[in-house]
């Protein structure tokens, strides 16, 4: 038996994409399951925007609520890196 691999690369099923989730649509007048499922995800208002790791969980649980949110998939940091402006204040304070 062969495992299907749904179309993404290695480096994508490894972890390396993260999704960048924000709300589009209120909550209210939706069924309970869809506003813990916001709440679970962290968000609650309108503009509210999280990045999450792309995993199984985390799109079972965008499905159950993509009509209220949008999705962008972004590369996720490579481990054990300083963001750019920790490096730039970390070289500023080295040349003092």
């Amino acid at each position: 038996m062969s495992k299907q691999t749904s179309g993404r690369t290695a480096s994508q099923r490894s972890g390396s994409l993260e999704l960048l989730v924000t709300q589009v649509r209120s909550g209210i007048g939706r069924p309970p399951a869809q506003r813990r499922t916001l709440q679970a995800l962290g968000l609650g208002r309108i503009g509210k925007s999280r990045t999450l790791p792309d995993r199984p969980e985390i799109r079972g649980m965008l499905f159950k609520v993509s009509h209220l949110v949008s999705v962008k998939e972004t590369a996720a940091p490579a481990k054990g890196q300083a963001p750019a402006a920790k490096e730039a204040a970390a070289k500023e304070k080295a040349e003092q």
